[in-house]
């Protein structure tokens, strides 16, 4: 049992007994909090030695890494008063915050960080299974008040409430006594597992596995095999791939050594990341990375330093960490004069507070690589005097050294641009830049440029916090020839058209656009643009009145080739969805390559007529909507129970988006059934995403939000398939899932 191992750990015993840490808020909100680690070995449960009744928990399943030392803004700032041996930085998943937390001593320090780290570790290496038992005996533990270890009736069914099953009470009183093989009344943790286990018995794939047992008890290899050829279109290596499955997922021995696989082993694969909806092979680094830049799409973030909203919030460090973890390839940074010559970085004009810019390219040079090796490019969205711009571009070439790309690669003015396989490890710098690649060598360009990109950005919408009237007197401001030479395949310009593009544009040159601009230049000229965008990089970022941090759709600059399309990475919701589902495959690198008839450069491709373009072929997408498993609760409220309802989206071209929906189910968010068929028909399937979205129906208001999971067209497995579903933030909810059966045939 790891259970009992782990509880060995002389590291473990310290945070099973308890230890008294300073919470860190800032540096004058410093407070002592108990924290323990429960007999769960899972939730870390802490309060303040004198706040009454009042406690907190967290489960280490909420945590992605433990930090060590002064690693995080807030403990920086008091470092003088305590030494990085006592500090140390929960790290939680998706945008929850950090917890800094300061020791008494520099073992209780260590004891803390290493037993998390044990914890963090044993979480992440469990299997199925593992996970599935552990979920019910956390709520076990949740539910058992006493903590004598056992159960009566009352306190099962009250139990039920609370993980969201509605259930017959006559059938669970006889599951209950079934299960209460001692006849005492209540029952033990072990019979307790056993219980949920014939409650959790699902009939949908009970149904599906007698379709192809000849005895209803177990499949032999034969009958597995015509299942992965027949339902999961397997075809060839059907056989193969079902002695591995046994292999993998039977526990039971008897059944293995017959070659044969029991409902339990069937189950097992079926919730498994092979039967999930995601195709394995696309979960890897799968895509050609040798193409130019201009050929993918990247990931990208707008006003990379903000956690909150564009006008009052904080800019921090944290925000680019969380966005280069989550993938990001593209960040911006917005500098202005700081004092004593030194630059700092926040939204200007406004309340958001600021940071420096030596520390956000420090914090850029720790995070660029974790998440994937190509190609960061650092948006710079200049305002310092030439003096300040000097000191930027030393930091540059200090802090990042070789991972800053400053030459050309071969010598050689481009034709087009290098591929992200060229250019793994560096980081871009996209700036204003004196003069072209051209007069490299020439040194008598002038210093004078003119400031064209800044008005640019001035569209008419950005009235509110863009325009000011300094920036308009300005028209030519000083470009430091410092930074100026750090700029190489990425120069800003002002966009000048397509018509010029196509005659005098470099394949270095990029122009922003704002969201309107991008829209109006598709309606008008969509072929143009989506030509434009074979050669040159493009970037679209979010109108400047949405200073809430809300985003745009993203994509329909996609379906125009627009490959830096910049999100507010800070704000949940189906924009931040469409990102991650796009960017989950290929590795999670941050770069996706667009579809073959986005890369040829007399592409006739429109988005508005994709019955148009060569090759077309429009698919039909068949999804029925089986079950659901173990769904959230959303309301806290005692009793409410989920009514779940299935929404599926298409986003794609504009023929393409599309969405319906199944009918709600009242009262069980334990195991819904609905088996309702949704049909779709999709033109440009390699543009489009598929959205699964679960929510709470309410007649009265707004529906709440449950789960989701998006993902590629192209990545979709068909078959009988498990969805495993993610919180608002885009985190995982075991063991919350879909199961559906997807067919996909031609439009005949």
């Amino acid at each position: 049992n790891t259970q009992s191992c782990i509880q060995d750990d002389p590291y473990i015993q310290v945070m099973m007994a308890g230890s008294t840490l300073r919470k860190v808020k800032s540096r004058s909100w410093k407070k002592n909090r108990y924290f323990r680690l429960l007999e769960d070995g899972l939730t870390i449960w802490y309060k303040s030695r004198w706040a009454g009744r009042g406690h907190s928990t967290f489960s280490v399943t909420d945590l992605e890494a433990v930090r060590e030392g002064h690693q995080s803004e807030v403990l920086l700032s008091i470092a003088e008063e305590f030494p990085a041996e006592l500090c140390f930085t929960l790290v939680f998943h998706g945008r929850q915050g950090n917890l800094d937390l300061v020791a008494e001593s520099p073992d209780e320090a260590q004891a803390w960080i290493q037993g998390v780290r044990k914890l963090i570790h044993k979480t992440q290496t469990m299997d199925e299974k593992e996970r599935l038992d552990q979920w019910v005996l956390d709520w076990f533990h949740k539910a058992d008040k006493n903590k004598d270890g056992k159960m009566n009736f009352k306190e099962v069914k009250k139990l039920l409430k609370m993980m969201n099953v509605e259930m017959n009470e006559d059938h669970a009183l006889h599951l209950f006594t079934m299960a209460d093989k001692s006849e005492s009344g209540s029952l033990e943790i072990e019979q307790f597992v056993f219980f949920y286990k014939m409650l959790t018995q699902r009939d949908e794939v009970w149904k599906v596995f007698q379709d192809y047992s000849e005895d209803g008890e177990k499949l032999m290899l034969e009958e597995l095999e015509s299942f992965l050829s027949v339902e999961q279109h397997e075809g060839e290596q059907s056989t193969q791939h079902a002695q591995e499955l046994i292999e993998c997922y039977e526990p039971s021995e008897t059944a293995k050594k017959q070659g044969a696989m029991s409902l339990d082993g069937f189950q097992m694969y079926l919730c498994s990341q092979e039967g999930s909806i995601f195709k394995p092979e696309h979960q890897d680094l799968y895509q050609d990375m040798s193409q130019p830049l201009s050929h993918y799409f990247i990931s990208s973030s707008h006003n990379t330093y903000l956690l909150e909203d564009q006008l009052r919030g904080q800019s921090s460090l944290e925000a680019y960490i969380q966005a280069l973890k989550r993938g990001c390839r593209c960040v911006e940074v917005d500098c202005w004069d700081g004092y004593d010559e030194d630059p700092v970085v926040y939204h200007g004009h406004t309340l958001t507070s600021k940071i420096l810019f030596k520390d956000v390219i420090s914090t850029l040079k720790e995070y660029a690589f974790r998440a994937s090796e190509f190609p960061v490019i650092l948006s710079i969205e200049n305002h310092c005097s030439v003096e300040q711009q000097k000191v930027m571009a030393q930091y540059l070439r200090q802090i990042l050294g070789d991972m800053l790309q400053t030459t050309l690669l071969d010598g050689q003015v481009p034709q087009q641009l290098p591929s992200p396989q060229e250019l793994k490890g560096k980081i871009l710098l996209k700036a204003k830049k004196i003069g072209g690649l051209e007069e490299y060598l020439d040194e008598t360009c002038t210093d004078e440029v003119s400031d064209e990109e800044e008005m640019a950005n001035c569209d008419a919408e950005m009235a509110s916090t863009e325009d000011s009237p300094e920036k308009k007197s300005k028209a030519k401001s000083k470009m430091s020839r410092e930074l100026s030479d750090l700029v190489v395949y990425c120069k800003s310009v002002h966009f000048g058209g397509f018509e010029h593009a196509r005659s005098h544009a470099k394949c270095y040159e990029i122009s922003s656009f704002s969201e309107s601009k991008a829209k109006k230049l598709a309606k008008e000229a969509g072929t143009d643009f989506v030509q434009y965008n074979t050669r040159q990089l493009s970037r679209t970022y979010p109108s400047g009145l949405r200073t809430d941090s809300s985003n745009y759709n993203p994509q329909d600059m996609w379906s125009m080739g627009c490959q830096i399309v910049a999100l507010n990475f800070q704000t949940a919701g189906l924009e931040m969805d469409l990102n991650d589902g796009l960017f989950r495959q290929n590795g999670c690198c941050g770069y996706v390559i667009k579809p073959d008839f986005m890369r040829d450069g007399n592409t006739q491709f429109s988005p508005d007529k994709p019955e148009e373009r060569e090759g077309y072929k429009p698919l039909r997408l068949s999804i029925q909507v089986i079950s659901g498993q173990q769904l959230p609760k959303v309301n806290q409220k005692e009793g409410s129970i989920v009514d779940p309802l299935v929404r599926v989206e298409i986003h794609g071209v504009p023929q393409d988006q599309a969405k319906d929906e199944t009918s709600h189910i009242n009262n069980n968010g334990f195991n819904p059934v609905w088996n309702e068929t949704l049909d779709f028909t999709i033109h440009t399937p390699e543009l489009a995403l598929v959205r699964f979205v679960v929510e709470d129906y309410d007649k009265a208001s707004r529906n709440d939000f449950i789960g989701q999971y998006t993902l590629p067209f192209t990545c979709i497995q068909p078959g009988y398939r498990h969805i495993h579903l993610l919180s608002k933030d885009g985190t995982a909810i075991p063991p919350s899932s879909l199961f559906v059966n997807i067919s996909i045939s031609e439009l005949t």
